[in-house]
């Protein structure tokens, strides 16, 4: 466990000054909440309630459509208005339920739990996956199936990631610094279910306090540590941080579990824990709000489905219309038109920026200095597979390992020549990954 850091990546600026050194806020929604159904990987939740029903606080409202997927609960108490489509984040339509909220914020009769040191495996996992809890980093995997691998006995490692290296992101820390019990509960949750594994703290070494914070809750648990990994992105990345961490290595047609290892996020670890020591479905988030564009960036505690415009307005507004709006962050994320949108159990952030640096630099033709291979985590030649993308050779494009890509963005950060080599990778692995699903 000496690497500690992986091969390549980058160091943007990163941002966080905004929003680190504030306290969480939690915020109330509005009078209309929107719970889309497909708010993870996997099967869309199929609606359990009709127009005309009341609702409160933990009441059921979409059931998992599959064994890869996860319910949905409302997050507030009122009347079911609708059940239609309503556009999401990624700007399309999703069948979405809609509750007027009547203000009281009943909940239901929440039920009596057993010790958690009584409860079985499945009985753990039963209740991870009544919960709705899914990867709350953006990937949205239903937490309970990566939490029951075909053989668990073979896992070595829970790694919590706590390294949150994407630019201007800081729900991660705050949640650290804030619920650091909570975060080692749901750890310690996670590593009971693996009698061979042990916990891993990853923390980038440039939040060094709240590492300091969590060794000091841990006290001399033998089952847990903390380790802090270099600060760089993509640091964050799952196969980074496990080389980073175990110096194993995994690959686009092996999951973690090849590896021994399992990954959950912060906020997701936290949700672990409510669903098992409390019963508690998956009801809220940290979401950052920030960017030179907002007033007084901050991190708010928000209940899912609240719109995002409710977010944006209690920061203050906008200092100035932003010139470029990312669900996300500026690395990962993606650019969005409509701010009435709701929140979901994967939205991590809203960066509002005054500039859009990267519309008004003009793409130039390779000039061949090797900056994109230098800063490839995944060891690859980017040049080669954005020239056999616009070539139209699949073949060659497959041939040069392609599909290993992880989409992080250091290629296009680094070329000097503004080439926008991510997105031509991604849209052939997108074409690549639909072609193998016929």
């Amino acid at each position: 466990m000496a690497n500690r850091t992986f091969f390549g990546g980058i160091h943007p600026p990163e941002g966080k000054d905004l929003t680190k050194d504030k306290p969480i806020k939690t915020i109330l929604p509005g009078s209309e909440l929107v719970y889309p159904v497909s708010q993870h990987i996997g099967a869309p939740a199929k609606p359990v309630v009709q127009p005309g029903d009341r609702v409160l606080v933990g009441t059921k409202i979409a059931e998992a459509g599959g064994f890869v997927s996860a319910p949905v609960y409302a997050t507030v108490s009122g009347t079911v208005k609708a059940i239609e489509k309503r556009r999401v984040v990624t700007g399309a339509m999703v069948d979405s339920v809609i509750v007027e909220n009547d203000g009281q914020y009943e909940e239901i009769e929440w039920p009596v739990m057993k010790p958690v040191e009584e409860m079985t495996t499945q009985e753990k996992i039963d209740l991870i996956r009544e919960a709705g809890v899914v990867g709350m980093g953006g990937a949205g995997f239903p937490t309970a199936v990566k939490l029951s691998p075909k053989e668990p006995d073979k896992i070595d490692y829970v790694i919590a990631n706590c390294s949150e290296c994407e630019p201007y992101l800081t729900s991660d820390y705050r949640r650290m610094l804030e619920e650091p019990e909570l975060l080692i509960d749901g750890l310690r949750i996670a590593v009971s279910l693996f009698p061979n594994a042990r916990g891993i703290l990853a923390v980038e070494d440039n939040k060094h306090d709240a590492a300091v914070l969590l060794r000091e809750k841990l006290g001399n648990d033998p089952a847990i540590s903390v380790m802090e990994v270099q600060t760089k992105y993509p640091e964050g990345a799952e196969r980074m941080l496990i080389y980073a961490c175990t110096g194993r290595k995994i690959n686009s047609s092996m999951l973690p579990a090849d590896a021994g290892c399992v990954v959950d996020n912060v906020d997701t670890l936290c949700a672990v824990a409510r669903a098992v020591r409390e019963g508690r479905p998956l009801m809220e988030r940290i979401v950052t709000i920030t960017g030179d564009a907002i007033t007084d960036p901050r991190n708010y505690k928000v209940r899912i489905g609240m719109n995002y415009r409710d977010l944006i307005e209690d920061a203050g507004g906008f200092v100035t219309e932003p010139a470029k709006i990312i669900s996300g962050g500026p690395m990962m994320g993606f650019a969005i038109f409509d701010l009435n949108v709701p929140t979901t159990k994967t939205a991590s952030a809203i960066t509002c920026l005054t500039k859009d640096e990267v519309a008004r630099l003009e793409p130039s033709a390779c000039i061949n200095c090797g900056r994109c291979v230098e800063a490839c985590p995944e060891l690859l030649i980017p040049r080669n597979l954005a020239d056999a993308v616009e070539h139209g050779q699949e073949e060659r494009f497959l041939a040069e390992y392609g599909m290993e890509c992880c989409e992080c963005g250091c290629c296009s950060y680094i070329c000097p020549a503004r080439r926008q080599l991510t997105q031509l990778i991604k849209g052939m692995r997108r074409i690549q990954l639909a072609k193998r699903r016929k």
